[in-house]
């Protein structure tokens, strides 16, 4: 599936379907990770992130009528998992759901992936993930030394390992949000010598 041109450099090949992606660091690089798909016609769940920011996932791009927001998966999580795979192209899983995840229920929701030609996106740690995102240096721009003025955009950089073609790790300076809220690709500085100054 494809993904916004700001991402290429990092997913060259876009979204694979029948594979699982880890994203640490950032719930704004899940949503852009959408934002194309959802433009052309793939419909994309998101569940175990109460909190997702419907204004947020639309200035990244996402088509919000390809969107399902489910915000608790409930007492029957791997029930729930198992129907939004076989439903959607897309499956985010928020922060929670991952980071309980047991291994054999990980190698179980993968190989549906593979089966129905899904993506399954964790927001956090996936054990086995076939592809590893993670966001780090980040870095506001809009305030004046004295914390005064307006958050403009957010400078990360943002790091893929994964197997196969991604094996070797690769790093990649974004704007995330960039101006206008959209992803957009960062200065090559922004990698070297960054400080982490808000999330």
């Amino acid at each position: 599936m494809p993904v916004t041109p700001a991402l290429a450099k990092l997913v060259p090949d876009g979204l694979r379907r029948g594979t699982t992606v880890s994203v640490s660091g950032s719930t704004a690089l899940v949503l852009a990770l959408l934002a194309e798909a959802t433009r052309e016609g793939s419909w994309a769940a998101i569940t175990g992130m109460p909190d997702v920011g419907v204004v947020a996932a639309a200035e990244l791009g996402v088509e919000l009528e390809r969107l399902a927001l489910i915000p608790h998966a409930g007492a029957e999580v791997a029930a729930v998992l198992s129907a939004l795979i076989d439903g959607f192209d897309l499956v985010v899983l928020g922060p929670p759901i991952a980071r309980g995840m047991q291994a054999p229920l990980a190698r179980r929701l993968a190989g549906r992936v593979r089966n129905r030609g899904a993506v399954l996106l964790a927001a956090g740690p996936w054990p086995g993930a076939d592809l590893e995102l993670s966001v780090s240096n980040r870095r506001w721009h809009g305030l004046t030394d004295d914390g005064f003025g307006h958050l403009e955009f957010r400078d990360v950089v943002a790091t893929r390992r994964g197997r196969g073609a991604a094996a070797r790790p690769s790093t990649v300076a974004l704007r995330l949000p960039g101006p206008g809220g959209a992803v957009t690709a960062g200065e090559e500085s922004a990698g070297h010598g960054l400080r982490e100054v808000a999330g």
